[in-house]
């Protein structure tokens, strides 16, 4: 299954993603300046008449979001974010990660983002030319993360690949397992897809194998695991995962699946490692 930024932007799993995120920086910026790394970092800011309108996901996802009732304190911080891009109402616009990190990051911060198709990279400039703490690459994004990695301490590395290659679910652990063994303070969330549990038991694995520290398995499904070829519900497994993100993912998943789900909908939290 691919998945293609443009055209997934600003459905549930965007919103999962990304209100766990902006609660990790806040969470990490306590402790001083952080840089944060972003291994497929895509456009930056969307606009959701384009292919998000024609496959209706963010019809479902960030639409109805805006529109919610009652939002919790999480998914409310992402719900601002999203109206100040819609100054006018609705929701045309989109922030993707690398947007929504550089002004949670403000002045505090850095932001590095690595793209690797080059049309993809020329809007992601484009998209940061306002944020002089955030800055966009081109290349491979697992290996060039690593390599920024090494030159920062304790980061906050978001990989988030489309699952257009066969090794994403691979390369995913181990980079994430390399990041940590070097750096026992960096914190890494990795975002797939749920589609099935065989698929993501194998990735879980592979983390295990690679003796990767205090993992936290976040899970939005909003229908049963009966279709291989759907997307059924979403994670964001994060690796030496921090005090309080049982928590704060609770709240997000939970109301994520509850919200957006069918009645068979539920959230697991639940630690790996």
């Amino acid at each position: 299954m691919n998945y293609r930024h443009s055209f997934h932007a600003g459905n549930f799993a965007d919103l999962v993603k990304h209100a766990l995120v902006l609660w990790l920086i806040r969470q990490r910026a306590e402790q001083g300046p952080l840089t944060v790394l972003d291994t497929h970092a895509g456009a930056g800011l969307y606009d959701l008449s384009g292919d998000g309108m024609r496959s209706k996901e963010a019809e479902a996802g960030v639409a109805r979001l805006m529109t919610a009732d009652n939002r919790p304190p999480l998914i409310e911080a992402l719900a601002k974010e999203v109206a100040s891009f819609n100054p006018q109402g609705g929701v045309r616009f989109y922030p993707g990660s690398p947007v929504l990190i550089a002004r949670a990051l403000g002045n505090g911060g850095t932001y590095k983002g690595f793209e690797l198709n080059p049309p993809v990279k020329v809007l992601l400039d484009e998209a940061l030319k306002d944020y002089p703490n955030a800055q966009g690459f081109e290349g491979d994004g697992y290996d060039l993360t690593e390599a920024a990695a090494l030159k920062v301490q304790g980061p906050l590395v978001l990989i988030d690949p489309p699952f257009e290659r066969g090794d994403d679910y691979i390369r995913s652990a181990e980079t994430a397992a390399r990041i940590v063994k070097r750096d026992p303070k960096a914190v890494v969330a990795i975002w797939t897809p749920l589609k099935d549990m065989e698929t993501f038991d194998g990735f879980v694995r592979r983390l295990e194998e690679a003796k990767a520290p205090r993992v936290l398995v976040a899970e939005a499904r909003l229908r049963p695991l009966n279709n291989p070829m759907k997307m059924n519900g979403c994670t964001m497994t994060v690796v030496n995962a921090p005090s309080g993100t049982d928590a704060a993912a609770a709240e997000i998943c939970g109301w994520v699946a509850q919200t957006l789900g069918d009645e068979k909908a539920r959230a697991e939290i639940w630690r790996a490692s």
